[in-house]
């Protein structure tokens, strides 16, 4: 039983994640309706992962359900995607300033062991293992702030653009970049410079977001 679970949740995670793709390039453009049932076919599977893949889609603001039509692409603009890069640049940068003076050896020490877990993933291109990785770094980074409710309104950021900071791992070795990106911020953090984490935090993004133009430029 709990297997058959699991590769149900298994397989909404990599419907969710083909749908992100095709719709922060622009493969899927605004507008259009996603047909359930041929997505369904498309991955061999029952309705019931797809409806799973979209409710998350729909959670992360990707796509609506419209009366009489379905579920449709949300329309948003590769300027306003920009935009939303560019405040959580700033959001990011101002949590590891803070975290770096409040962070736990503990935490500290998480960050470690999941920066030097995503190198493999990284080395090898497993975007959807680094992503998940990459998520854990940054969410503990809020929760090294011990500010609540700034780590909350990050999560929150975070998780409208999470589609497109998956995207952006795809174009040519930003995954490499990344990985190496993090390993720079963590030597700020252990050196107690807060300031120079948080421009190398504020570097990280922008690059992510620079990424991501080029890829929407390059597959749309």
């Amino acid at each position: 039983m709990t297997s058959h679970v699991e590769g149900r949740e298994l397989l909404s995670d990599r419907i969710r994640n083909v749908l992100t793709d095709a719709i922060a390039s622009g493969a899927l453009a605004a507008g259009v309706t996603i047909d359930e049932q041929q997505i369904a076919e498309r991955f061999g599977a029952s309705r019931t992962p797809v409806r799973e893949a979209l409710r998350q889609l729909a959670l992360n603001g990707l796509v609506e359900v419209r009366p009489r039509r379905g579920v449709v692409v949300t329309p948003v603009t590769p300027e306003r995607i920009m935009e939303m890069f560019e405040a959580t640049a700033e959001i990011e940068a101002l949590c590891v300033r803070m975290a770096t003076h409040r962070i736990r050896p503990l935490e500290l020490s998480a960050l470690m062991d999941l920066h030097r877990r995503a190198a493999p993933a990284a080395r090898d291109g497993d975007y959807d293992a680094y992503d998940g990785l990459n998520r854990a770094f940054h969410e503990t980074l809020y929760r090294s702030t011990l500010n609540g409710f700034l780590a909350e309104q990050a999560l929150a950021i975070r998780t409208r653009l999470s589609a497109f900071r998956r995207t952006q791992l795809r174009h040519e070795a930003r995954i490499h970049r990344s990985h190496d990106e993090h390993g720079e911020i963590l030597a700020a953090i252990a050196e107690g410079d807060g300031d120079a984490a948080a421009g190398r935090m504020r570097a990280h993004m922008l690059n992510a977001a620079g990424a991501l133009r080029l890829y929407i430029l390059q597959h749309g």
